[in-house]
């Protein structure tokens, strides 16, 4: 009989609050450079120890080379370099929340979405992903001066990182707040907030933490995959607008991606499901088209397809 799956939640944080630190002392000390090549080898033993997470980096990787147009993209596309990217990416994480990720290292591609926040009073939901570095939000802060943000994590899955990114975040306009699942006193806290014209930070790419209930099961990359209900759930009860935001590093910038997903789920109790449904479908295939821009970066090192067809995951 084979393994049961274990949901993301209960897989154990990897690394120490040490190493991270010491991570941080390198590239203070000696720059990204010397951090490179330090990484080098803690990314190597992370690779030959994580069998589970190098088994989902492949399993992601085969999936999405069915996509890719020509051989010298494909071989590009090995676990150990996803791994690599993983690290660097890590790294910008850091930097973002102590501010030495300036502006110009930003490019903000789709204007008009930046523009219909900036001139709207109202507050929305920003639906993110594991896709490249959603911590460069934060950047929002800087473009839109009057923006403030509610970034919804699930802080128990990652105390050490999460531990160190409170000490080094210097905004006061960003705010992470632990939800481990959806209760009337969160949804009364999120819906003031969003009527006082904030945006609630949400990821659309794992399955709740309580199971998988409120999840849809659609298509991405060409397999059946559970991706969460949540965000279009609670789009439907603040009824406010929905952004999707992905954000890629590409020739050493970061491009942010804002995408007005829709104004409101409007539905009624017997067309819910189907319009769930739709919505969630939908965003898989943002999620999928950005994938295919920028491989690398989906960094979501669980068993993802495996939920959708294992009950034991349930």
């Amino acid at each position: 009989m084979s393994e049961p799956v274990k949901h993301w939640s209960k897989i154990g944080e990897t690394g120490t609050l040490l190493g991270m630190k010491i991570l941080l002392a390198v590239y203070r000390i000696f720059g990204r450079r010397g951090f490179r090549v330090l990484l080098f080898p803690v990314m190597s033993y992370y690779y030959l120890t994580q069998k589970k997470a190098r088994d989902a980096s492949r399993q992601y990787l085969n999936k999405l080379s069915l996509y890719t147009q020509t051989p010298e993209a494909e071989n590009n596309l090995s676990t150990f370099q996803h791994f690599l990217m993983f690290g660097e990416v890590l790294l910008d994480k850091f930097l973002v929340w102590m501010g030495h990720i300036r502006r110009e290292d930003v490019i903000f591609e789709t204007p008009d979405a930046f523009e219909k926040i900036d001139s709207s009073n109202r507050g929305g939901i920003i639906i993110v992903s594991h896709l490249g570095n959603t911590e460069v939000c934060s950047a929002l802060a800087h473009q839109l001066p009057d923006i403030r943000l509610t970034v919804l994590v699930y802080t128990q899955h990652a105390e050490k990182f999460n531990a160190l990114m409170k000490k080094v975040n210097n905004s006061a306009r960003i705010e992470m707040l632990q939800v481990t699942e959806m209760t009337p006193a969160t949804a009364m806290l999120l819906s003031e907030r969003v009527e006082a014209g904030e945006f609630i930070v949400i990821a659309g790419d794992r399955t709740p933490v309580t199971g998988h209930a409120r999840t849809s099961r659609v298509s991405f990359l060409g397999s059946p995959a559970l991706m969460p209900q949540g965000a279009f759930i609670l789009s439907g009860l603040l009824k406010c607008p929905v952004y999707l935001m992905f954000c890629l590093k590409q020739q050493a910038h970061y491009h942010i991606y804002l995408e007005h997903f829709t104004e409101q789920l409007r539905f009624s109790r017997k067309e819910r499901p189907t319009a769930i449904q739709d919505a969630v479908q939908r965003y898989a295939a943002r999620l999928e088209h950005y994938s295919l821009i920028a491989p690398l970066q989906w960094f979501n090192f669980f068993p993802f397809w495996a939920d959708a067809t294992d009950d034991s995951t349930q």
